[in-house]
């Protein structure tokens, strides 16, 4: 069913695949307006049917950023001509997301149903008044308008993630009491005029789909009963499809991180298909064809949309129509190098595919010289690097010294809630088979192996650093690739030694009690592949009972005692990524964690780990066992051996006759691990070659 034709209202889509909103921060500037065409020409060649912009601001008032992107002048309209006329010659249709932030926007002049102001924007928001409310309607149709001229299909109208219209239909945000606030009715009376006068003004040949949201997890959300009525009332009102939205961004509770299980929203979407006579549109932690495939099949939706997915691979369906969708690279959820740049003023890129925003500046041009190149080391950056060479032609070959590929993503997959991450290793195992790139497992390359390569990529990562501290080699103490792979069983208490990602991820693992992946033969747990269990961790109810789905989370009673302790005196977990650092400092917060900033470890005995607290006073953490994460150290014997070898050329240059030598990941840099800036490494380098 993914790949079946569907019609949706004037339009006929070549299958079932919508790449839904992202707001990359290429729509911000009138300048970027050529690479933002190459990012969606990509995604339209690669087979999606129907993609949406990121948000474009009806208004100054809408912006999300200042000075953001907005349509409200034929001129901006006429320069997105070139866009929609390329990503049209691919076959695709294409939605201008009209998107209006409310009091979301991160700048001075926001808007709101209320004067409120939001736990995400420093800038507090006024209540628009009666008159203003009619200005931001004619200017929502304004842009419905221009879009049309701009070449678009349709518009999709942004009502979800708690954004302006949101903001109207709650009665958490929504305190008016005149025709647009006061009733659940009158709260909807927003969204129903927008869709009304836009149909009005472009008739029935222009698209309007509409993002609802389905869960608002936030108190005094909708009820389940509201937003039928709403979905009922607007498609009366003229919307063709509906896109469905999970929770406000304030919300606490996570809807698309790795943890969240696939496709944990879609019952509701089959909920809502069963009282709408329009197509519906699944979302949220769709990443396979296969979960794709199944809410099709289940009827759940009639149509599946994926955003981060397509950022990973923008040849997702054309891999499927062709047969290859084991070749496709799957997005593993992080958010690293996509939302958290979005929510930091950046790029979005992609953690798995760094092309990803930009396809301008970053090719992998095809190459007729066969040049030779080795890649010692087989993590995410040396895999990243010898997927993207061989794709250029390139004749490539890999050593790694243990028996499997992978470098710390072995680790970060057994990690409950990290499983993607497996997916990962999967997509560089089969790509590399199918370039026919010789991989040379259990092999430590050594300087006389590699005379014969034009070019050496030393990826070797890293290694633990060990515990500089008396009692260091006692038998409770253990590194935490003994503890994630299986090799060393902990105590009931354990203490973890260092707070950065690793020590968190390490926490997470003790308080689930064991892997997120079956590993040799034992069974997986289930937390972040059972939608029930995580719904009931999460406090995520049926919003047909609870209003807003915001129900009670019930936690399990955590598999060890745990012990977090860092030399820093800031909060754990501050360095963590913006849009999951939350989570998982949440995670940790209700398995009851104590964490501890500002010590000074002592030495290690049958008593446990004895510090000097913050304030210099000494103390015992009684504990069975101890995990270090106390960070990384660069392998470089090899890099240094070639670097320094008189035949030897550095990579900065040099007149040896020997391979040129490039050093990437972790062996370049082993500050706290960062697979983003490690598979861009990789794929940079590979791109140079």
């Amino acid at each position: 069913m993914l790949l079946s034709p569907l019609a949706v209202g004037p339009l006929t889509l070549r299958n079932r695949l919508v790449m839904g909103s992202m707001h990359t921060g290429l729509e911000d500037r009138s300048r970027h307006l050529p690479e933002l065409t190459a990012y969606f020409v990509e995604r339209a060649r690669g087979g999606a049917a129907m993609l949406v912009t990121g948000g474009y601001a009806p208004n100054v008032e809408g912006w999300l950023l200042p000075a953001g992107s907005m349509m409200s002048s034929r001129r901006m309209a006429d320069r997105h001509r070139a866009l929609t006329d390329a990503v049209h010659a691919e076959g695709a249709h294409i939605l201008l997301q009209v998107l209006h932030a409310g009091r979301y926007g991160y700048q001075p002049f926001v808007r709101s149903s209320s004067s409120s102001k939001s736990p995400i924007s420093p800038f507090p928001a006024r209540a628009l008044s009666a008159r203003g409310v009619d200005k931001t309607i004619g200017h929502w149709v304004r842009a419905a308008r221009l879009a049309r001229r701009a070449g678009y299909d349709g518009i999709e109208i942004m009502g979800s993630e708690g954004y302006l219209i949101n903001q109207f239909l709650a009665a958490r945000t929504n305190h008016r009491t005149d025709a647009w606030g006061g009733t659940a009715s009158k709260r909807m009376r927003l969204p129903e005029e927008i869709v009304r006068r836009i149909r009005a003004e472009v008739g029935p040949d222009f698209l309007l789909q509409y993002r609802i949201s389905l869960l608002d997890l936030v108190e005094d959300g909708q009820t389940w009963d509201e937003t039928v009525e709403l979905a009922q009332r607007l498609e009366a009102a003229g919307v063709d499809v509906f896109n469905t939205g999970i929770g406000w961004h304030e919300a606490r509770i996570p809807t698309i991180v790795t943890s969240v299980p696939r496709a944990a929203f879609a019952g509701l979407t089959g909920r809502l298909k069963s009282v709408v006579d329009v197509p519906v549109i699944a979302s949220n932690r769709i990443n396979t064809p296969d979960v794709a495939e199944q809410i099709l099949a289940d009827g759940q939706a009639d149509l599946v949309s994926m955003a981060r997915p397509l950022l990973a691979d923008p040849a997702f369906i054309a891999k499927v129509s062709e047969g290859r969708a084991d070749e496709i690279n799957i997005c593993i959820a992080c958010n690293q190098a996509c939302l958290d740049h979005t929510f930091a003023n950046k790029r979005a890129s992609c953690l798995v595919n760094p092309r990803a925003g930009r396809e301008t500046e970053l090719q992998l041009t095809v190459v007729p010289a066969r040049r030779r190149v080795a890649v010692v080391g087989a993590g995410p950056a040396g895999l990243a690097c010898a997927e993207a060479a061989a794709a250029r032609g390139l004749a490539v070959e890999v050593f790694e010294a243990e028996g499997e590929i992978g470098g710390q993503f072995r680790y970060a997959m057994r990690v409950p809630g990290k499983e993607e991450f497996a997916a990962s290793l999967a997509y560089f195992s089969r790509r590399l088979d199918v370039l026919g790139v010789p991989v040379h497992l259990g092999h430590r390359a050594e300087a006389a192996d590699l005379v014969r390569f034009d070019h050496v990529v030393v990826a070797t990562g890293v290694r633990p650093r060990v515990l500089d501290l008396p009692g260091a080699g006692h038998p409770m103490v253990m590194t935490y690739p003994q503890l994630l792979t299986g090799e060393r069983t902990p105590g009931r208490r354990v203490a973890v030694i260092g707070a950065g990602g690793i020590g968190v991820d390490v926490s997470e693992f003790l308080l689930a009690g064991g892997p997120g992946i079956a590993i040799d033969g034992r069974e997986p747990h289930g937390h972040s592949t059972d939608v029930e269990a995580w719904n009931r961790r999460w406090g995520v109810a049926d919003p047909a009972s609870v209003r807003a789905g915001l129900g009670t989370a019930v936690v399990d009673e955590p598999a060890h005692e745990v012990h977090l302790l860092q030399r820093k005196t800031s909060r754990i977990g501050r360095g963590l990524g913006k849009t999951t650092g939350w989570v998982h400092r949440a995670e940790l917060d209700a398995g009851g964690v104590r964490g501890y900033t500002g010590v000074t470890y002592e030495r290690v005995d049958d008593d446990g780990l004895h510090i000097l607290d913050s304030g210099g006073r000494p103390q015992v953490v009684r504990v069975d066992s101890i995990v270090v994460c106390a960070g990384q150290e660069s392998v470089r014997d090899l890099a240094d051996e070639l670097l320094g070898s008189p035949g030897g050329a550095g990579a900065q240059g040099g007149a040896g006759v020997g391979p040129r030598v490039h050093v990437i990941g972790g062996a370049d840099v082993a500050a706290e691990l960062d697979a983003k800036r490690a598979i861009r490494q990789g794929v940079e380098l590979a791109a140079r070659l």
